[in-house]
């Protein structure tokens, strides 16, 4: 689970359907173990989350391994000097490369903010299985950098300009995530934080970390014949 480690920091490739720690926005159930217990349990350790990753993405979570040293890594974030890549799968041809620069809602949902996120496409594929309402089905593979760090934004911007990421239960398209599941056997969110790069705020090296896959994206991978070097 840890991928990177020093006295300051430890980054986790967290599983998709795991929640970074208990909230109340979160409306878990009390006896679920969030990221944060499990890491605690399994290393006997007290981490400090730096950010934040929706209970359906997988990939990298950067956490803090005193609570002092968050602020610092927190500035990053907040200069926008740490460069987040997300690997999304999605419906539809997309253009080449595209920037969405749209509002989203805040945590408080009556507060719309800024939100900018651009995209490549590293792949895509036309598959003969009938997909409502069309005969076939169409994926874009797809590198996404987001610019700021809104609620949903991935999910959010993807479904705003038509290409909404595959296994999305609350943005996605029911009909190509039902067949997913009965076709691929994959029911998970196809959205994984693959790669952070930062300058490290206390060794002042350049940092880049990068997530191995979740398996599901494997089988897809595989099924698409897909070669993992597009990545």
């Amino acid at each position: 689970m840890i991928i990177y480690e020093d006295d300051f920091c430890i980054a986790v490739n967290k599983p998709n359907n795991v929640l970074v720690h208990h909230s109340k926005m979160a409306n878990n159930k009390t006896d679920e173990k969030s990221l944060v217990e499990l890491l605690k349990i399994n290393y006997n350790q007290k981490l400090y989350p730096i950010h934040r990753l929706d209970r359906k993405t997988s990939g990298i979570i950067l956490m803090a391994t005193e609570k002092h040293y968050v602020s610092k890594f927190q500035d990053l974030m907040s200069q926008n000097k740490i460069e987040k890549t997300y690997l999304g799968l999605v419906r539809g041809f997309t253009d080449e490369h595209g920037i969405i620069d749209s509002d989203v809602k805040g945590r408080d949902a009556n507060v719309y903010k800024t939100a900018l996120t651009e995209y490549i496409m590293l792949n895509k594929i036309e598959l003969d299985i009938p997909v409502i309402p069309y005969k076939t089905s169409r994926y874009s593979l797809l590198k996404l950098q987001p610019k700021t760090g809104r609620l949903h934004q991935l999910r959010i911007h993807m479904n705003k300009i038509n290409h909404p990421l595959i296994g999305d239960p609350k943005y996605g398209d029911r009909f190509h995530n039902r067949m997913f599941i009965d076709t691929f056997k994959c029911d998970k969110l196809f959205l994984h934080a693959q790669k952070l790069t930062f300058n490290h705020p206390f060794i002042n090296k350049e940092i880049t970390i990068t997530a191995e896959l979740p398996s599901d994206w494997h089988t897809i991978f595989k099924k698409f014949d897909w070669n993992l070097d597009c990545i």
